[in-house]
């Protein structure tokens, strides 16, 4: 009995963070209340604050359900270990344009997090989960970059934490962009290109 119910609380918390993602996307974040969310869930009110603490903690845990392009990407290469990261960088990047442009759900909440978050009161653990995540890449993209510079013998075209900063501005741009308008250009051909071009004005060919 105690393990139904453990399943029960389970897929009422997951039947929550599906109808978050539906009604995140289609109305915004601020502009979304609890009682929406429960509604589209077929529950109630209760039933979320038995499983989050506010609106805030539950988009996080939206979030924490998916793992969002770039940082499993940078995730894959950190693990490699390889003197010159730089090859696996490269292909990382382009996984996570494939998996933005294939992966529904990952484009959804991608969708959300990017363009219907607005950063009122209420939702500052939101925007600092956002600063904490773009603080960790680019520490993780200088490191890298710095890596393969020392393991090629080359000096970046820009100190690594410029290096590092416009590169994560380069690919998050190209995939807010690509969501504004998936139509507009393909985004794993332009991606890759665009990366490929800025990694060799930083003089890592």
């Amino acid at each position: 009995m105690a393990r139904r119910s453990k399943e029960d609380a389970l897929a009422t918390r997951n039947s929550l963070l599906d109808a978050a993602e539906r009604v995140f996307l289609a109305q915004g974040v601020a502009g979304t209340s609890l009682n929406d969310i429960a509604l589209a869930a077929g529950t109630t009110r209760g039933a979320i604050y038995w499983h989050f603490r506010d609106k805030a903690d539950l988009f996080n845990a939206m979030m924490d359900r998916v793992a969002m392009p770039l940082q499993g990407a940078l995730e894959m290469v950190e693990q490699a270990h390889e003197a010159d990261p730089l090859p696996a960088l490269k292909q990382s990047l382009r996984q996570a344009f494939h998996q933005t442009v294939n992966d529904p759900q990952t484009r959804r909440v991608f969708e959300v997090a990017t363009h219907k978050v607005e950063y009122v009161d209420s939702l500052c653990a939101v925007r600092a989960r956002h600063q904490e995540i773009r603080d960790e890449t680019v520490a993780c993209f200088r490191q890298l970059l710095l890596r393969s510079a020392a393991a090629r013998g080359v000096r970046l075209g820009l100190p690594g934490p410029a290096a590092a900063q416009g590169l994560l501005a380069l690919v998050d741009g190209l995939i807010q962009n690509w969501l504004l308008d998936p139509h507009a250009f393909e985004l794993e051909t332009a991606g890759v290109r665009a990366v490929e071009t800025y990694l060799r004005g930083m003089g890592l060919e």
